[in-house]
């Protein structure tokens, strides 16, 4: 198989993994399919090269697709881990998405594997070598690549992680457009090492719970419409989030849902996770590069998609993000 989509793996990073025994992958905190794929496919390509590895995560596993997951993941490392060891850090967009491992890691020499964009704010804070194309619709995809360069071929558990963490970041190829032809070829060579889209399909919208569409169709009827309708926003309260806990989000079907809406561009849903505290979502259509807004927050995230953390309530925060919006309509 050809290199992907002709992406140049960093010879530092393949000098990297040789010079190294023994390896800690690290995501970002509350992982979706794309970390977890990335992690999961990479620790299972270093063990095939005769390497130690460790795959850890600051978590939650909220996700109803990737909880099966958590027991091979450890959340936090200590002496025994970090000796002699050295990091690669995947699909993470800044260093505060780490999580409470990024104080561990600073201690040991670091790779970065990813697709955002944000390392260019902060590369300085690793050593090389950095492995980042923005271009790339999946930190999936770049870790095909660099199996391919290390002379390999990914086994079938290996392609399985690796189409999941592809299907959870093009929306299963929702966001793929006219430019996306090698993202197709990418998948075919993934599904003829043993991916099956069927399966990746049921694992990624399958084993909802009702309280989980009955909190779906809360965020629905409170979604609010701003600037003549190019934006909705939506809020979980406090309360709510008690109720149906965080396992029960579905925050791929509801902004699914709301970008079906004639005329939206954007959309902003605002948890209430803790009294004092919030998880925003943003989601947009092409125009409107989102991750720009988050980063001015304090989160991260793609173009299209993108997430922050930020102390306050909905009723403080929700003006603040109106405001920053504004400037686009």
């Amino acid at each position: 198989m050809g290199s992907v989509m002709s992406i140049a793996v960093p010879y530092e990073l393949l000098d990297f993994i040789k010079d190294h025994k023994k390896f800690i992958i690290a995501g970002h905190k509350e992982p979706d399919g794309d970390c977890v794929g990335s992690q999961l496919a990479l620790a299972s390509v270093l063990k095939r090269l005769g390497k130690e590895s460790i795959v850890c995560s600051d978590g939650p596993f909220r996700r109803t697709e990737i909880s099966m997951y958590k027991k091979r993941f450890i959340n936090a490392v200590g002496e025994k881990e970090l000796q002699g060891a050295a990091a690669i850090v995947v699909d993470c967009s800044v260093v505060s998405r780490i999580g409470d491992l990024k104080e561990s890691l600073k201690r040991l020499p670091t790779a970065i594997i990813d697709h955002h964009e944000g390392w260019d704010r902060c590369a300085g804070t690793y050593e090389n070598p950095l492995f980042i194309e923005p271009s790339s619709p999946s930190t999936t995809f770049l870790i095909l690549a660099l199996i391919e360069a290390l002379g390999l071929t990914p086994t079938e558990e290996e392609a399985k992680f690796l189409f999941f963490g592809l299907c959870t970041d093009t929306g299963f190829f929702r966001h793929v457009d006219s430019t996306g032809d090698e993202t197709f070829a990418y998948a075919s060579r993934l599904i003829k090492r043993g991916a099956n889209p069927k399966e990746a399909f049921r694992l990624i919208n399958g084993g909802k719970t009702l309280a989980s569409r009955q909190l779906l169709g809360i965020l629905l009827f409170r979604s609010q419409a701003y600037f003549d309708g190019k934006l909705i926003l939506t809020t979980e309260e406090y309360h709510e989030t008690q109720y149906f806990g965080l396992e029960s989000r579905d925050s791929d079907t509801l902004y699914q849902l709301l970008q079906t809406i004639h005329g939206v561009e954007a959309i902003v849903a605002i948890r209430q996770e803790a009294p004092a505290r919030c998880s925003v979502g943003l989601r947009s259509q092409d125009r409107i590069d989102v991750s720009k807004i988050a980063a001015d927050f304090g989160g991260g995230g793609h173009k299209n998609a993108a997430g922050l953390s930020i102390e306050g309530t909905v009723e403080t925060i929700r003006p603040k993000l109106l405001a920053a919006f504004e400037k686009f309509f």
